[in-house]
């Protein structure tokens, strides 16, 4: 379960997101951070039983900077009202596919994975397949254990409206084609962020979304010299 500091700590941030505050109460800051990174290095022993790609990740490869980039945003809080963390193999900064986890007591806490922002040479590779190859996705959105958790198949944000280029309109599956991210996303009630089952919630829901992430990474470590090539951006 989440250690005692990081509800409230993110419950107060959220009320008094300001610098002044936050320097008043750093050590807190510190001391939840610590809590929630004590808990992603257990989640992480976890999900490594199911995905041996992650063994060897700690919490520091995945957990996320609170401070947020506000240089091109309309919204200029200086922090993040959440903690958050990617685990993927070779941690948050990898463009393989992994598992996620937001926490945000006083909003939408979230969790599931994929690949978000894919570069331009993974989306396309992604597609490439799902286009030769469309059962295989179709089989894992259509699973009864993913649906249980991921009822809406793949996020649909930003979603095109039409074919990418380079794939014929008529494509009888042409949808599996127009995501610009491939992404499962559930949403965390309170009560399940306060449940001291979190870790085999979490579990669980990774279990049912790990064929999704292991195509995906299978497709990528398909892609040869172009593969390496990206993952030195």
């Amino acid at each position: 379960m989440l250690k005692t500091n990081v509800i409230p700590f993110l419950t107060e941030l959220n009320k008094n997101n300001n610098r002044e505050w936050f320097a008043e109460n750093k050590k807190w800051y510190q001391q939840s951070m610590d809590d929630f990174k004590l808990f992603i290095d257990e989640l992480i022993q976890h999900l490594a039983q199911v995905d041996g790609s992650l063994l060897g990740l700690s919490a520091k490869d995945c957990v996320y900077r609170i401070y947020r980039d506000v240089r091109f945003s309309k919204n200029k809080a200086p922090y993040k009202i959440n903690f958050g963390a990617s685990i993927s193999p070779g941690g948050r900064k990898s463009n393989y596919a992994g598992f996620y986890i937001h926490v945000e007591p006083t909003g939408t806490s979230i969790t599931g994975g994929g690949i978000y922002q894919p570069q331009p040479t993974v989306l396309k590779a992604l597609r490439t397949e799902f286009y030769k190859v469309p059962d295989e996705l179709i089989d894992i959105i259509n699973d009864n254990e993913y649906k249980k958790y991921f009822k809406q198949g793949l996020w649909a944000k930003e979603k095109l409206k039409i074919a990418p280029k380079g794939f014929p309109k008529d494509f009888e599956h042409i949808d599996l084609l127009r995501y610009k991210h491939y992404i499962a996303m559930y949403e965390l009630s309170k009560a399940e962020i306060l449940s001291s089952n979190l870790i085999v919630k979490l579990t669980d829901i990774f279990g049912a979304m790990y064929p999704l992430n292991r195509l995906m990474n299978s497709i990528i470590d398909d892609m040869g010299e172009q593969k390496y090539a990206l993952l030195k951006q």
